[in-house]
């Protein structure tokens, strides 16, 4: 198991500064509280929430945040205990077909990403965590405006890994979201 196998296997929520990502719609500030209810499936309404926030803040018209590969770690590990609890499990079940089809998304973001001309990606996914990439500590929207504004709000090499490392989150789970695809007839989408 290379490194970023490793981070992609051990990383923990609480060692991801989720108040310093951005999203299409501002910071992952709420990210972890969206995976505790995922996690418990047994709240229909909070999982419908959550999963509505995630999957709206990880992807935007094909574009891809800083926050989406982090998230991606966590919702295919939520994936796999939904996977498990499915039969059992009706909350378990919807939030497997969601994710699912959120990944068969992201799974086609990066291939249309791969197929442009694109710089290479960070060298490990702990990078994309370094402080010159990071947001400021503490929110500011008149600040985070300013940056937006900014032509290299992410250099090429950040952006880039977004894609790249979104990808390797869902390498590590492929057996399981072609077995899923082919058992609800979506594989033609993988």
């Amino acid at each position: 198991m290379n490194e970023n196998e490793r981070y992609i296997e051990t990383v923990t929520v609480d060692e991801i500064p989720w108040h310093r990502l951005t999203t299409p719609y501002g910071r992952a500030t709420q990210f972890p509280r969206y995976f505790t209810a995922l996690k418990t499936m047994d709240d229909a309404a909070a999982v419908k929430d959550a999963l509505y926030e995630l999957t709206m803040n990880t992807e935007h018209q094909g574009t891809f945040w800083h926050a989406t590969p982090f998230a991606m770690i966590f919702l295919v590990r939520i994936f796999r205990c939904a996977l498990a609890a499915q039969t059992d499990n009706e909350i378990a079940r919807r939030i497997a077909e969601r994710l699912l089809e959120h990944f068969l998304l992201i799974a086609e973001c990066v291939r249309m990403g791969d197929s442009i001309e694109h710089a290479a990606p960070l060298p490990h996914f702990s990078d994309l965590l370094r402080e010159e990439y990071l947001w400021s500590e503490v929110y500011d929207e008149e600040e985070d405006e300013l940056r937006w504004e900014d032509d290299d709000v992410f250099p090429a090499e950040l952006f880039y890994s977004f894609y790249y490392y979104s990808a390797q989150v869902l390498a590590s789970c492929e057996a399981e979201l072609k077995q899923e695809a082919l058992d609800s007839e979506m594989m033609n989408r993988i």
